[in-house]
C-alpha cells in the first residue's frame, strides 16, 4: 500500500519515542488495557494513556471500551496500520528491553488466565447442570460444524460468545473472528482462552446484541449459540444479525426445542423455554433469509438425565459475495474489531 507523505510523517513522528514503540510491539501481540500496560512497562497510568492517545490519533492503535475498561490493539486497517506493521518487523526481536516486556506480558496473561479459570470454576456448577439436561456438547458442536460448512470464511461473528467456544470451534476455517458479549467476566474468560490457544485472528468485544456496532452486510457467517432463550426479544436480535450478514453469508442458530423446565427461568435467567421449528423458520424468512437446513438433536440412550432437545437452524442471505479476497465490507468488520 502506498502512503501519502503526510501520513508517513505522522506515523513516524508518533513512533519516534521509545515507550510508544514498545507499546506498538506489545499491542501487535494482543489486546491489552491501560492497567496491563502500566504494569508491563512500569510507568504511570497518565503517561501510558497519553502515549496511547498519540498513537490512536496517528491511526496506529484502536481502542475498544469494555465496561469501565478500554482495551487497545494494533490498528488492523488503513495507511498507518500497514506502516506500523512494517516498522515492527524491522525491530530486533532479541532486544533486551522488548524481551523483558514480552516476559512481563506473558506473566500477566497467565495471571489473567488463572483469574478467568477461577471465575469459571466458581460458576462451573451452573453450566454443568445445564449441560446435564441435554446431549453432550461434542455432539452439538459436531453437528453445528458440519452444517455451517468447511468455508473458508473471511469473517465470522459470534453473538453472545460467552466463553468464546464457537470461535475456537471454527477458528481453522475463518480469516477473522469476532465474538460479542455483554458480560465483562465472560469476555475476560473468553479472551484468556483464545490467547492461550494462540488464536490471534479471533477477538472478543463487549456489545449490544440488539444494536451491533458492525456495518451492514459485513460478515460471511453469524453464529447464535444458545443465546436466543436469554433474550426478551429474540426476533429483534435475529433482525440485527441478518442486517450484518453479507450476500451469500450463512447464519447458524443453536438453541433448545420447546420444553417445560420452568426452573430454568428462575435459576438461570432463561426468558424463553425453547423455540418451535416453525417459529424460528418464520423469523428467518421475515428477515429475508432462506432456510437451508434444520436438525433436532434429542437425548440418546445412556443419557438418563437429559431432558432437552437441541435445535439447529442454518439459513443464508440470497446473493453472491464479491470474488475479491477481502471485500470492503470485510475490511469494515476488521476496523471495528
Amino acid at each position: 500500500m502506498a502512503l501519502s507523505v503526510q501520513a508517513s510523517v505522522a506515523v513516524l513522528k508518533a513512533v519516534a519515542e521509545p515507550t510508544r514503540l514498545r507499546l506498538l510491539v506489545l499491542l501487535a501481540a494482543g489486546d491489552l488495557n491501560v492497567k496491563d500496560l502500566t504494569r508491563i512497562l512500569g510507568q504511570s497510568q497518565p503517561r501510558i494513556s497519553r502515549h496511547l492517545k498519540l498513537l490512536a490519533e496517528a491511526g496506529l492503535v484502536e481502542r475498544s471500551p469494555e465496561g469501565s475498561w478500554v482495551f487497545f490493539r494494533l490498528a488492523q486497517d488503513g495507511e498507518a496500520a500497514e506502516l506500523a506493521r512494517q516498522i515492527i518487523l524491522t525491530i530486533e526481536a532479541s532486544d533486551p528491553v522488548l524481551t523483558r516486556d514480552r516476559r512481563r506480558a506473558e506473566a500477566l496473561r497467565q495471571e489473567h488466565e488463572a483469574a478467568a479459570q477461577a471465575y469459571f470454576a466458581e460458576h462451573a456448577g451452573e453450566w454443568d447442570r445445564i449441560r446435564a439436561l441435554h446431549l453432550s456438547e461434542d455432539k452439538v458442536e459436531a453437528a453445528a460444524s458440519a452444517m455451517l460448512g468447511a468455508g473458508p470464511f473471511e469473517s465470522l461473528v459470534d453473538l453472545g460468545t460467552g466463553t468464546g467456544r464457537m470461535l475456537q470451534v471454527f477458528a481453522g476455517r475463518i480469516r477473522r473472528g469476532l465474538g460479542l458479549d455483554r458480560s465483562p467476566a465472560m469476555l475476560a474468560y473468553a479472551r484468556a482462552k483464545l490467547e492461550a490457544a494462540g488464536l490471534s485472528h479471533c477477538q472478543v468485544r463487549q456489545g449490544d446484541i440488539y444494536d451491533l456496532a458492525i456495518p451492514d452486510q459485513s460478515a460471511d457467517a453469524v453464529i447464535m449459540h444458545q443465546v436466543l432463550h436469554f433474550l426478551s426479544d429474540p426476533q429483534r436480535a435475529l433482525r440485527e444479525a441478518a442486517r450484518v450478514l453479507a450476500p451469500g453469508g450463512r447464519i447458524l442458530i443453536v438453541d433448545f426445542a420447546p420444553h417445560a423446565l420452568e426452573f430454568l427461568r428462575d435459576q438461570f435467567a432463561h426468558e424463553r423455554l425453547g423455540f418451535a421449528q416453525q417459529q424460528v423458520s418464520q423469523w428467518l424468512a421475515d428477515c429475508g433469509l432462506k432456510l437451508e437446513d434444520t436438525r433436532l438433536l434429542s437425548p440418546e440412550e445412556g443419557e438418563p438425565q437429559a431432558k432437552l432437545t437441541v435445535s439447529i437452524w442454518l439459513a443464508q442471505r440470497p446473493g453472491k459475495r464479491p470474488d475479491a479476497r477481502i471485500s470492503s465490507a470485510a475490511r469494515n468488520l476488521e476496523r471495528i474489531s
